[in-house]
């Protein structure tokens, strides 16, 4: 006899996605998550192990083989109904429910701005909000594992996927993706951190091999893996398509068993990357998953794996550890008590919070003159370009959300690696729309900038010129350059020819040149910034609000400043056939080999390392009032404590993002804390920052063991990395620390 259902749905619920999941026999009163998992997996059949280890995607299951409910998304893992396993539904992404191509026709979510604009908002609660409210759509939606949260590092402002990611700094993105992964995992799901490691670029994904020293990566970008996971404690972790020193990232026992089970200690379960499995070995070197099998060459963790168990050159204790693995994060994360069943979603209140996020991850890069705030008397505006008459785009591929109110534009991608899943795409609030009604007074205009002269006789016959300026990016792809897309830098250098007073509005994935900034008095980083966008806009270009958003990432002058001035792999002809056949479904380029020269020293730190100025620091952002920093005190020992007073300098309430870098003998400048005081005018709040002992160290490979020499250090207190404005130094005790 089957155990009870815990939740009875009728078939009109079923229709709309309930799930009837069995009660669970597994004794409570062995409510740990380990005691648990081992219970479960002692009373399961090696078939049913086996198919917790591998899944598929919904779409490639025809509709009458699909459990009654089953949600479509990225992926599905079947359950064990007698045992009360739930099944694993998966959806993409980091930034809200992604309905990718329109696979459920019609379907929205509420669209989170780019993790690059997440970023610029330098704080963690309101990340964590972001990531309780996705999550909570996800629920209601059907899923009950989620494909968030990304930490890649940018090393390249080319790469396709920067605007999914965090920034540049290990800090920085580690702080903010353990808590979107803690809110999101706050409506009893799993989020799932990635792509685990070095996959900071989209060419050669899955054939290109990245070679870096262990301590460059234990500096850098694992750093950035490890904080999120200390602070978020993500229920999986996602490898990656690449390979790092010569072995792939979903099979590299470096990764998987030495660094995240063996030092790192943790308990559970590694999936792949779809179409990231190489083979059934995989299992042994630490992957516990293996996600959407049909992109992979073969069905390396059912098919394949048989045989092997069979003749014992795969021993079933590796699907037995795999097993308690992925049964461990189900019941630490409460999957199995998460009713998975239809229910009203309040996009009303959820888009408050993605208006918040664009309010405060909007960075103020330039403003000649005070240009902005843009008067309330000013009495006409002429809109220009970036489709600001329907809405604001979004970057393409697993993370691209199908906003409220759904793509208002949409443009094919007719060719290229990403064509088959991306699409450029237009939503949310349009900024004409917005300005209209925050302008009440002025009449606003539009233009759409496919002619130059037409847009800059407009400017001219204006008091304001607005240029919505865009630049797409999507997984799959990298970027040849950082011009902006079509002959926008043009279009930009004419309008700001014909009239002084214009402002250009920056709806981009990734940091670009501006040949045409000495012309141009006021300059907004947007970003692509989600649902209600163009709200957060109007709101900023009129002063409704004031600007906090802080830059994550460095902008270049050019390319020529970037450690690798031609993109890795770039130069290299499409994949053969043979390479098609040899590296999988996911492959863009013949193999090759990737090496960073900046090692360790992502971003800012290279640009601090080489002396170069660039565009736009590291940290850099404006407001509209002002802010003074004094009374710095810092003291050390086995880690550094900062304090120091931060007032509110001009005649408005503002948030600041005051920072704090140190720099080691013989190292680069590297950020060791922040905070976000709001305050009033002439309110002043003394902030203190403790440093993590890492950041104060090196890793030393020989030892294991990050290493704080002793001696004395620079402290600082900035305003972006290139805008220090305190300093002392402080002598560091000696220790050593496990990695």
């Amino acid at each position: 006899m089957k155990p009870a259902a815990r939740l009875s749905c009728s078939a009109a619920m079923l229709a709309l996605g309930c799930v009837q999941t069995q009660a669970n026999p597994v004794q409570a009163s062995r409510d740990t998550a380990e005691a648990r998992a081992e219970q479960a997996l002692s009373q399961m059949t090696l078939e049913e192990k086996i198919q917790l280890l591998h899944g598929t995607m919904p779409l490639f299951i025809p509709v009458p083989k699909r459990a009654p409910g089953m949600p479509v998304g990225a992926g599905v893992i079947a359950g064990i109904e007698r045992l009360g396993i739930p099944p694993q539904y998966a959806t993409d992404a980091s930034l809200g429910v992604s309905n990718i191509m329109d696979m459920r026709k019609g379907d929205v979510a509420t669209a989170l701005p780019s993790g690059l604009s997440l970023a610029s908002t330098w704080n963690p609660a309101l990340v964590r909000e972001g990531g309780r409210m996705i999550g909570s759509e996800a629920v209601a939606k059907g899923f009950n594992v989620m494909l968030a949260g990304g930490v890649n590092l940018v090393r390249d402002p080319r790469a396709g996927r920067n605007f999914e990611y965090l920034g540049e700094d290990p800090l920085l993105g580690g702080v903010l993706v353990g808590a979107q992964i803690e809110g999101v995992q706050a409506n009893g799901i799993i989020a799932t951190i990635k792509h685990f490691a070095l996959n900071n670029q989209e060419i050669g994904r899955s054939s290109a091999s990245v070679e870096m020293d262990e301590a460059a990566m234990r500096e850098s970008d694992l750093l950035a893996f490890q904080i999120g996971m200390e602070r978020g404690n993500p229920g999986s972790v996602m490898c990656s398509y690449n390979k790092v020193g010569g072995t792939y990232a979903c099979e590299n026992r470096f990764l998987l068993t030495d660094v995240l089970r063996r030092e790192w200690g943790f308990k559970g379960y590694v999936m792949s990357d779809w179409g990231a499995v190489h083979s059934a070995e995989a299992l042994l070197a630490g992957l516990d998953q293996q996600s959407g099998e049909m992109l992979d060459r073969k069905r390396w963790f059912s098919t394949e794996l048989k045989p092997k168990l069979a003749d014992g050159s795969i021993p079933i204790s590796a699907v037995d550890t795999a097993a308690k693995r992925i049964l461990w994060a189900i019941y630490a994360k409460g999957v199995d008590k998460t009713v998975i069943a239809p229910r009203a979603i309040d996009y009303a209140r959820n888009g408050e919070v993605a208006l918040q996020a664009a309010r405060e991850g909007t960075v103020l890069l330039r403003n000649e003159g005070g240009i902005l705030p843009l008067a309330a008397s000013v009495r006409s505006i002429v809109v220009i370009g970036g489709k600001a008459d329907l809405g604001v785009p979004s970057g393409g591929g697993s993370s691209q959300v199908v906003p409220v109110g759904g793509f208002r534009a949409v443009e094919k991608i007719e060719s290229g690696p990403a064509a088959t899943f991306a699409r450029r795409a237009w939503g949310g609030t349009p900024p004409l729309e917005a300005l209209r009604r925050t302008f009440g007074k002025a009449q606003v205009t539009y233009v759409d900038g496919s002619d130059a002269k037409v847009a800059a006789d407009a400017a001219q016959a204006a008091d304001v010129a607005v240029v919505f300026a865009t630049k797409f990016a999507t997984e799959a792809e990298d970027q040849p350059d950082l011009a902006l897309d079509g002959r926008q830098d043009a279009l930009i250098d004419a309008v700001a020819s014909a009239n002084p007073r214009t402002v250009v509005v920056l709806e981009t994935g990734n940091p670009v040149t501006m040949p045409w900034l000495a012309k141009v008095p006021a300059v907004l980083a947007a970003w692509y910034p989600g649902q209600r966008g163009g709200d957060a806009i109007a709101e900023i270009l009129s002063g409704k609000t004031n600007p906090s958003g802080r830059l994550p990432v460095t902008f270049p002058v050019s390319v020529d400043q970037l450690p690798n001035p031609v993109l890795p792999g770039s130069d290299l002809p499409p994949p053969s056939k043979e390479d098609k056949a040899t590296y999988g479904l996911q492959t863009n380029s013949p193999p090759f080999t990737i090496t960073y020269p900046e090692g360790s020293d992502a971003g800012y730190r290279w640009f601090d390392r080489k002396g170069e100025k660039p565009l736009f620091a590291f940290g850099h952002g404006l407001s509209y009032t002002t802010f003074r920093y004094s009374a710095l005190r810092a003291k050390a020992g086995r880690t550094v404590s900062v304090s120091f007073t931060v007032t509110n300098s001009g005649a408005r309430e503002g948030a600041d993002v005051p920072q704090v870098y140190v720099t080691l003998p013989g190292k680069a400048r590297r950020l060791i804390g922040w905070d976000k005081p709001v305050l009033k005018p002439g309110e002043s709040m003394t902030v203190t920052i403790t440093a993590d002992p890492r950041l104060l160290a090196s890793f030393d490979v020989a030892r294991q063991r990050w290493v704080v020499k002793p001696g004395r250090v620079k402290i600082e207190v900035a305003r972006s990395a290139g805008d220090r404005v305190l300093a002392t130094q402080v002598s560091l005790a000696a220790q050593t620390i496990k990695p």
